[in-house]
Order: structure tokens, then C-alpha cells, then sequence
């Protein structure tokens, strides 16, 4: 293990809550002990030090610190933070450990309760790396990309007017598979299918499989399901010229873009992943029960597997 000062650990916190300004100075401190120096981006560098003043030393993301020296980032938050800092730290290969303070947080590794314990294991490096897919996301219009951009849960197309609705077709593989109207229509990863794509009704899809997912929202048609496609396929919506008005691209809720009439939103596997750091190998079975709450009372499984074979 090389010197502690040579390791740089990003903390990125939700600091427009005062539990995650705490939990973001338990952890800096918990570094400093450490001999390590945390890093800050700017705009939390600025709330946290005046939320504690006598913090420093604390270096600055894109001062001191760029992105490829980051070993790995600790966020503070629900899924929404995670999401910003695999925004802020896209392509740099660090990966994102996730300590819960929102509500659901599916990407989330760890809870408040653990926040020293999670932080010690970064310190000692125990910990594996899991690999999400996330989309590549382009936006044509007459053959012209004049957007592109990524997300790690999903790319949305929706209408931009509550009163009109979108007309769109849908393409797998470049070919044309139907046409109708709607309120949008979402693209999504394994790990978003947990969270847009969940609301709007499509599948669960588990994290270990490579796959694209396709959700009509609210959709006027006799064959509008929701799809799954294979990782190396690719998925597009254009909006139709009879279409009043324009839509909007949404991605990971954070990133957007207005799609005129003739607009073309193309998707793909991106090749750049976001990594995140896992504290346990248990199953995602299990984060689904306990994430959602959902009832499992009455399960024998185990049991019922040690009982000897019926005559």
C-alpha cells in the first residue's frame, strides 16, 4: 500500500440536508485521521466548510485533484446523489460507494448506521467493484447528431406540453416496430429498471443481465408493451412531424434536451460503465424484498430443501 497522502478519496454529499452535512464531516474527519486529505467538489467544498469551519485540510476537485487520481468516491445521499457524482466523476474509473440517507436508495451499498464501519473499509480497500451498463444517447435531427450525452438509468422521451400528446414511432435495430401516441416513452438499463421504468410498468430486470429496456408511458395503442433487447442492439423514438408541439429528452432526470418535430433520440450500449464498490455479495433478491418492503412472511424455502423425498 503506497503512502496515505497519495490516496484520494471525493466525498459528494446532498447538502441541502443537514444529516448529510453531518454524515459528509463524520467522514472527512474519520479520512483526516487517516493521514488522508478528502476531496471536495467546489460547490460542497464551499457549504461544507461553512457548515465547519475548522474542517481543513480539504482539497478541491479540479484544483488540487483531478478525476483520474480519485481511488474512490463516497456519496452521501439517495439514489439522486449517486446519480450526480457518476455524473461528476463520469469515465474516471473510480468507483462509487453509496452510504443511504434518502428514502428507497437501490444504489446505495450501506446505511447511516454504518456510515464508520463503510468508511474503514474504503480506508483498508476491501471492497469489490461491480460494473452497471449505462447508454450512450445521441439526438438526431435530419441525420445531423446535434445531442449526445449518457445515462445510467434511463433516457426519457416525453411530451413537453401536459395538454398535447407525443407522436412517436419506435425502431429496434434500425427498423420501424410501431407508431402511436403517448406521454413518452422510456429507455432504460437493468439497474434503471427499478426506477422510471418500474413506475411505468416494465419489468425487473437483475443487474448481472445485459440487456436494454423499452416503456411506453400511457400509450394509445393496441401493441405498445414493454420491451427487452439484447446489449447490442440499439433503441430509437422520432418524434412524428403530426406531432403538436415538441417533446423533451430527459436522462437520469438530470440532463436535457428539446426534441423538435422530426427529432430522433438513438440508444445504445455505452462502453463506459459506472463502477460501484459492494461491501457484501448478497443477493439482489434480498435489496428488492428490503428495499420495497415486500412480503415475504411464510417463506419454508430452506426448510422445505432439508426435508427428505416424498415415498
Amino acid at each position: 500500500m503506497g503512502p496515505t497522502a497519495d490516496r484520494h478519496v471525493l466525498i459528494v454529499a446532498h447538502t441541502g440536508r443537514e444529516d448529510s452535512l453531518e454524515a459528509a464531516v463524520v467522514v472527512c474527519r474519520q479520512l483526516q485521521a487517516a493521514g488522508l486529505t478528502p476531496v471536495l467538489n467546489a460547490d460542497e467544498y464551499d457549504d461544507l466548510l461553512r457548515f465547519a469551519p475548522d474542517l481543513s485540510p480539504v482539497a478541491m476537485l479540479g484544483e488540487q485533484v483531478t478525476i483520474q487520481d480519485l481511488e474512490v468516491v463516497i456519496v452521501l445521499g439517495g439514489d439522486g446523489t449517486i446519480l450526480r457524482a457518476a455524473e461528476l466523476t463520469r469515465g474516471c474509473g473510480a468507483p462509487l460507494l453509496g452510504v443511504n440517507l434518502g428514502h428507497v436508495g437501490f444504489l446505495a451499498e450501506s446505511e447511516r448506521d454504518d456510515l464508520t464501519a463503510s468508511v474503514a473499509r474504503v480506508l483498508a480497500r476491501d471492497y469489490e467493484v461491480e460494473e452497471r451498463m449505462t447508454l450512450s444517447v445521441r439526438v438526431k435531427v435530419d441525420s445531423e447528431v446535434v445531442y449526445e450525452t449518457w445515462a445510467l438509468n434511463e433516457a426519457t422521451v416525453e411530451k413537453a406540453s401536459r395538454e398535447r400528446m407525443l407522436e412517436v414511432v419506435i425502431e429496434v435495430d434500425g427498423r420501424p416496430l410501431s407508431s402511436f401516441g403517448c406521454d413518452g416513452v422510456v429507455m432504460s438499463t437493468p439497474t434503471g429498471s427499478t426506477a422510471y421504468s418500474f413506475s411505468a410498468g416494465g419489468p425487473v430486470v437483475w443487474p448481472s443481465v445485459d440487456a436494454l429496456l423499452l416503456v411506453p408511458l400511457s400509450p394509445h395503442a393496441l401493441f405498445a408493451r414493454p420491451l427487452v433487447v439484447g446489449p447490442q442492439s440499439s433503441l430509437a423514438v422520432e418524434v412524428l412531424d403530426r406531432t403538436q408541439g415538441t417533446g423533451v429528452l430527459w436522462c437520469d432526470g438530470r440532463r436535457t434536451h428539446e426534441l423538435p418535430r422530426g427529432a430522433r433520440v438513438v440508444v445504445r450500449r455505452s462502453p463506459i460503465p459506472v463502477r460501484l464498490a459492494r461491501l457484501s455479495s448478497g443477493a439482489f433478491t434480498d435489496r428488492l424484498v428490503h428495499k420495497f418492503n415486500l412480503p415475504v412472511d411464510g417463506w419454508r424455502g430452506e426448510q422445505r430443501a432439508k426435508k427428505p423425498a416424498q415415498p
